[in-house]
């Protein structure tokens, strides 16, 4: 039997006169799933005319950055499982973004580059991560976005 695919809601920005969240305003993960979907949200208006998604965006520039990268590897350097990694690499290599090729060191493994089309799609995308980050950025200092990324690098690494 098909499983249903997980339906991503997304929140909506806070509304002035709206009840207070009491206290819930102290927990933490609260606030980052409130961050998460205002993130979400914006790279999702970002990105609407690219029809990419945040992991295959990922995918293309770690491919990009280490060329004939093994599809396991790409998998761990997202943190992701393999048959997640297989679906994202399977999507872009039908979209003509990615070629599969085999490990000249390991015949069990695959690798993985840019095409053509892929480095152009990579570089679109690139803008509008630039664009998105630019976005992010411009509620932090400096500073502050470095110790942003040190903190919740505690969270996830």
């Amino acid at each position: 039997m098909p499983r249903n695919k997980e339906v991503m809601v997304i929140t909506t920005p806070a509304v002035a006169g709206q009840p207070e969240i009491g206290e819930l305003h102290d927990v933490v993960g609260f606030h980052i799933r409130l961050a998460h979907g205002a993130v979400y949200r914006h790279f999702c208006e970002t990105f609407s005319t690219l029809g990419l998604t945040q992991k295959q965006v990922t995918a293309l520039w770690l491919v990009d950055d280490h060329p004939s990268l093994a599809q396991t590897d790409l998998a761990q350097l997202m943190r992701i499982d393999r048959a997640t990694t297989m679906a994202i690499v399977n999507h872009l290599e039908a979209r003509g973004f990615l070629q599969r090729g085999k490990s000249p060191t390991d015949a069990r493994k695959q690798t993985l580059n840019l095409t053509v089309p892929g480095r152009r799609a990579l570089k679109k995308a690139k803008v509008a991560i630039y664009k998105h980050e630019s976005w992010l950025k411009s509620r932090f200092t400096a500073d502050e976005v470095r110790l942003l990324v040190q903190m919740l690098a505690r969270i996830h690494e």
